[in-house]
Order: C-alpha cells, then structure tokens, then sequence
C-alpha cells in the first residue's frame, strides 16, 4: 500500500476538486443558478474577510465578515451602484465573533453573532439601517447563524440550519424551534412577502435558493446552484448560494467568495 506524504495528498485532492469543478461555471455564466438570467458581477472595494450576509436597499449593500485568524467580526457598507467600500464596524462581543446572514427590516438591520461553535451561544443585534448604532440585542443559547426580519418577528437558524427559532419582539418569552424543512444548511434568508426566502449550500459543489411558505414551512419552489472555483479550501469561491444572498424584486444577488468578493446578480426568468 503506497501511502502519500501530506503535499501529494493535498494536491492529489486539488485534482480532484478542479476536475469536479471543470463543467461549473466559474466566472458566473448563465445556468450557474437555474432559472435566473446572469446580469453581472460587481466587485467589492476594501478589506473583506470571510463573507456571511449580505443585504441590499436603495444604493446601499451590506455585507457581514469574519476575520477567522484574528477572531473578528465585521460589518460592512458598500455603495451598491459602484462597489466603492464607505464603512465597516466591528461587531465582535468576546467569544461572540462570527456574524452571520443578515437582513433589513424597516429602518432596523438585524445579524446574529455568535460563537464559532455549536450549541453554543449568540446575540441578535438589531442596528438602525442608517447611523448603525446598536438599537436592541438579544441573547440566545444556542449558535444562530442566520436571520429573516419582518415587523414584530424575527426567523433565525442555529448551525447548520438545522432548527429554526422563531421570536415574537413583542413577547421574547414566546421562542419556539421547528425543523428546517429542507436539506439545505442555509447561510442567509430574507422575508418576501408571506415567503421565507432561504439560500445556501448542501455540499462543497452545490446549493439551493428555496421559497417557503410560513408559517406552514412548505417548500414552494428551489432553485439549485453550482459553484464558482476553484472552491475552498484552496480557492476563495463555493456554492454560489453558499454565503451571502439578497433578494430585491426578481433580482436575486449572491456573494459567494471571500475577500478580494464579488457580488453576483441574478434574474428571476420564472
């Protein structure tokens, strides 16, 4: 049995991943989410580090990072015509670092940050949309790395998705779990309507954009995505769904890779 010192392992394993990746799209052609037009890709000026959340509204794109060496976690504010970086806080509260999916309610952004562990713990932040000045926040005991917004609710999934909360801000005392219909582990989610819109990945090389009735949780509609390569850990890139995503009328945007990031825009063509 020959065995393989760690270099020829890793690089048998980049052969490996580079010939899986060799049909994907990877400059985000058209098919690389199914049903959607590519209309382009628009890249993000300054530091990002690893991306979580995105959000988007009016001339304005958000985006969530972690800066997993230094255990920092930031929040970031494009200008979303050209790209250009206008402002980044910091979110970091101790063991509480990662930030995750966010999303935009009214005047409020809301982002979970939590512990870069399972069963864990986590904060909900809500920040006003315009200043960023921390308006509300709210402890959770469990890892929360997602969240969906509309008034006087919130919809947050734990690692994985696995389990979504459901918080009544009216009553903080009514939280209640139910199980995420979908095998996919979603990264970011966003209310539409009476529609939960949730993406993210189910492996290194796929994902989905799922729609979702609620309170009845039902599937209505997926659209399955590839990835853009080469993939982590030796690239930046993964799922196109597999990080952050916004939606905005039949515009559907996505932000896949890690800083040097680009934003991905979809068209809904069903």
């Amino acid at each position: 049995m020959v065995r393989l010192g760690r270099r020829w392992r890793i690089a048998a394993l980049s052969i490996i991943i580079a010939a899986s990746t060799g049909s994907i799209p990877s400059q985000g052609h058209d098919g690389a989410i199914e049903r959607t037009r590519f209309i382009g890709a628009l890249p993000l000026d300054g530091e990002l580090f690893h991306v979580q959340g995105l959000e988007v509204d009016g001339d304005r794109l958000w985006v969530t990072s972690v800066d997993r060496r230094a255990h920092r976690g930031y929040l970031h504010l494009f200008d979303r015509r050209t790209g250009r970086f206008v402002r980044r806080i910091e979110l970091t509260d101790g063991a509480r670092y990662p930030p995750g999916g966010i999303s935009r309610q009214g005047s409020s952004l809301w982002i979970p940050v939590a512990e870069m562990r399972p069963n864990s713990s986590a904060d909900l932040i809500e920040l006003d949309a315009n200043t960023l000045r921390e308006r509300r926040r709210i402890r959770v005991a469990d890892h929360l790395g997602c969240i969906a917004a509309r008034d006087g609710e919130l919809v947050a999934g734990n690692w994985d998705s696995r389990l979504l909360y459901v918080f009544d801000l009216n009553d903080l005392s009514r939280v209640r779990a139910v199980p995420n219909p979908s095998r996919t582990h979603y990264q970011d989610m966003k209310f539409v309507g009476d529609q939960l819109v949730a993406s993210g990945s189910r492996t290194w090389l796929s994902g989905t954009v799922d729609w979702i009735d609620w309170p009845s949780l039902q599937i209505r509609d997926t659209l399955r995505a590839g990835a853009i390569g080469p993939v982590r850990p030796f690239g930046r890139g993964g799922p196109f769904t597999g990080e952050g995503m916004a939606v905005d009328g039949r515009d559907l945007f996505v932000l896949p890779e890690d800083g040097p990031s680009r934003v991905f825009h979809f068209r809904l063509t069903s």
